[in-house]
């Protein structure tokens, strides 16, 4: 199947998905048909700001309507703090989606995690990624949530972490962990660039679940209907 990605939130988001697919498929012996439309970064995180999921909708539909031109037959999105609009895009969409929510709520179930931290954007967090069913879900509390957010938007936007910046969400994972939390999971897909070295503790990255999914829908190994 011809996959369109919604790339470019950020940067650095989309080349974890366009490495984990091509190595899926290349490790499966199957061809990668795969187009990727270039979103705005800022863009988006202003109308996350501003608490706008309408007005982004209408912004990514406009970027699938491209994508199903393009030859496309299904569309994701390479960011999770991108699913902010995903309710409002479904009946604007031309193409279906394959969301990240049930592909997690599935890994979760797999590997059977009670408790499960999360950070990422805001919206991640205080909607507990999204409605995430499959495991109990915490996140930072008080001040560190903003902090968290604000950090993880200024990766999301530098495509690159800083030192201080990786310190931060490493120990912001560990208070997570000694909270009760089996895992934490990396719930801005920019996050990798922070956990490119072991925490010292079990993370999820969103992003790689996401990308696995998406991959087994592009060589028919899955339906879109169950991830959508």
């Amino acid at each position: 199947m011809h996959i369109g990605l919604i790339g470019g939130i950020g940067p650095a988001a989309t080349l974890v998905y366009y490495d984990a697919l091509s190595r899926q498929c290349a490790q499966a012996g199957e061809r990668l048909h795969l187009t990727i439309a270039n979103a705005d970064t800022r863009e988006m995180i202003a109308n996350m700001e501003a608490g706008r999921p309408d007005l982004q909708a209408v912004i990514f539909a406009r970027y699938i309507d491209q994508l199903r031109a393009g030859g496309c037959e299904a569309a994701a999105i390479t960011s999770m703090g991108g699913h902010f609009c995903i309710e409002q895009l479904k009946p604007l969409s031309s193409l279906p989606i394959i969301s990240t929510v049930p592909a997690l709520d599935a890994c979760l179930a797999a590997r059977g995690y009670g408790t499960v931290g999360v950070m990422g954007t805001r919206a991640v967090m205080n909607s507990g990624i999204y409605g995430v069913q499959a495991a109990r879900v915490i996140v930072p509390e008080g001040d560190d949530l903003e902090a968290v957010h604000a950090n993880y938007l200024g990766i999301a936007v530098a495509a690159a972490a800083t030192p201080e910046q990786i310190a931060f969400f490493h120990a912001q994972g560990r208070k997570l962990i000694d909270r009760g939390a089996d895992v934490v999971i990396l719930g801005g897909t920019d996050l990798s660039v922070a956990f490119a070295d072991n925490p010292g503790y079990p993370i999820l990255d969103s992003a790689l679940v996401h990308a696995e999914v998406i991959g087994r829908v592009a060589m028919d190994k899955a339906s879109v209907a169950d991830f959508a």
